[in-house]
């Protein structure tokens, strides 16, 4: 059977042309994007929905996509689509994660330039009929300092044309290694010491929990007097409602913004402020832009139908058919490796090690170097996926290492991730074993055997009598059930760790009191 494909957003003709060309039926129906019902009743009809932000891919949509095999969005955020049901279903969701690069960081810049010359007021100023010469004094860009908050793809874009304008730039990113700073030639700064010292700030971070108003209340009054911030990320990374203070203070002396917590953006907070420059979101609005992401979707989606073929899958690792029921398993633990010391790691990261020993060492190990990688990185950055992660890496000039070795041990497969921070040296080893599930069998060189859960608790402690005891104790009075319990340690009355399932996310106070008791050195809680 033909592989048919719907394109219900609006798309660039070229990409019509891929599918057509490669033998596929495809119909281009953008109005199709804005009604849900319509696209639920006629998704059962095709093999690949192609789609940009307006289509919702609802659990409803999923759920009659009988024949559906692939959803292709051309952009990177897929926030309008149920990626879990449609991961349960066995549909591949596809996204584009670097063609808006330089678009995005072109926009930034020129949000930079307008807001230092206040362009669009003397714009609106003069074709009203005033000649307000005296009115609009703006500043120089050139000779001062640039704080770039998170130096990703998009900050790296917006540092190098920066630099071109004679400017300064230091840079706020965990994930940015010393060696890549110099690379791209910024000054890699702690967030105190950029806020104390950038007369502009550009943001260029995902928003999660972490970033979520990294531009608060607090850091805002701890910024340089005079400050201009710019916002072409995302909604929610500062707190509208402060920076407005801090405007009307005087304190800031304007701001860019092209992404809003609501959007879209009919009222908000900044909007009236001096000197705020306002966009609808236009961050990747470019021809080019838009026809680079449609091209890229429309291959993508071609190569899979056609040849199976995966690339930049959100929830697919890019292994071939025959791979994938052996390696399905391995890229779990190795994500969940990953996920373990990422979250556990809290200063910037130069390398990660993959040694892969036994069974594993033969297979093919992109996909788990990929898992592993975007493991690591998650608990930071929002969007990361085994696709993307390699290259995000690369970007933060993190070191990616793989080992192969023969079996040495009881374990057919075995897999150690080593983490090697600005600070310290972390591991954390597994395997899966017959019953296909994970279990992770070694920490920081302690041998221990635990299945991970929803919610766990790491503790390290010294090996002391009563310790067990009082952790149960004060796990007990606050009301938490404990799943599993798992304890390693290196010797009688030396280093220990503990690994405890529980039934819900523990509260700040409990976390405290497992801290408060004798002999325990770290409390962590984990969520997988």
């Amino acid at each position: 059977m033909t592989p048919r494909v719907l394109i219900s957003d609006k798309l660039s003709p070229a990409a019509v042309d891929i599918f057509r060309d490669r033998g596929i039926e495809v119909d281009y129906e953008p109005e199709l994007g804005s009604d849900k019902a319509a696209i639920a009743a006629r998704i059962g009809d095709y093999d690949g929905l192609a789609i940009r932000s307006t289509t919702k891919v609802t659990e409803k949509v999923i759920a009659a996509a009988d024949r559906l095999k692939v959803v292709g969005r051309a952009g990177i955020g897929v926030d309008n689509i149920d990626v879990a049901a449609a991961t349960k279903k066995g549909i591949i969701v596809m996204n584009t994660p670097f063609g808006n690069s330089i678009t995005t960081a072109e926009h930034a810049i020129a949000m930079m330039l307008a807001l230092a010359r206040q362009i669009p007021a003397a714009d609106a100023s003069t074709q009203a009929g005033k000649w307000e010469k005296n009115r609009f004094m703006g500043v120089e860009v050139s000779g001062k300092t640039l704080g770039v908050i998170g130096c990703g793809n998009i900050g790296a874009i917006v540092a190098e044309r920066a630099q071109g304008l004679r400017m300064r730039v230091i840079a706020y990113d965990p994930f940015l290694s010393p060696e890549r700073a110099v690379k791209i030639g910024v000054e890699k700064v702690t967030l105190d010491e950029l806020l104390a010292r950038a007369d502009f700030i550009s943001l260029h971070t995902p928003l999660t929990d972490k970033t979520r108003n990294i531009l608060s209340e607090e850091t805002l009054s701890r910024t340089k007097k005079g400050v201009r911030i710019i916002n072409c990320a995302r909604g929610g990374l500062v707190d509208e409602g402060a920076l407005r203070a801090a405007l009307e203070a005087g304190h800031v002396a304007g701001a860019a913004f092209d992404v809003f917590v609501e959007e879209p953006a009919r009222q908000n907070v900044l909007f009236g402020a001096h000197n705020v420059v306002c966009t609808p979101h236009l961050g990747a609005s470019t021809t080019e832009a838009q026809e680079n992401v449609a091209l890229q979707v429309a291959q993508q989606m071609a190569d899979y139908l056609i040849s199976g073929a995966v690339t930049n899958a959100l929830n697919m690792p890019s292994i071939t058919a025959e791979e994938a029921p052996r390696l399905r398993p391995l890229v779990t633990l190795a994500e969940q490796l990953g996920s373990f010391a990422g979250q556990l790691t809290e200063t910037g990261i130069t390398t990660i090690r993959l040694e892969y020993e036994g069974d594993v060492a033969e297979m093919n190990i992109k996909a788990l170097t990929s898992a592993a990688i975007s493991g690591v990185l998650a608990p930071v950055l929002e969007k990361v996926n085994m696709v993307s992660a390699p290259e995000i890496a690369r970007e933060r000039g993190i070191h990616v290492e793989e080992v192969r070795r023969e079996r040495q041990g009881v374990y057919d497969s075995f897999i150690r991730l080593i983490v090697v921070t600005e600070r310290q040296e972390r591991s954390v080893a597994g395997t899966v074993f017959s019953d296909g599930r994970p279990r992770i069998i070694q920490i920081k060189g302690m041998n221990l055997e635990a299945e991970l859960g929803l919610h766990m608790l790491y503790i390290t402690n010294e090996d002391k009598p009563g310790f067990i005891g009082a952790l149960g104790t004060t796990l007990g009075e606050a009301g938490v059930n404990i799943a599993t319990f798992n304890l390693g340690r290196d010797k009688p009355g030396g280093d220990a760790i503990a690994l405890i399932e529980v039934d819900e996310p523990l509260s700040p106070d409990v976390l405290a009191a497992v801290q408060a008791l004798p002999h325990v050195r770290q409390v962590k809680p984990l969520a997988f």
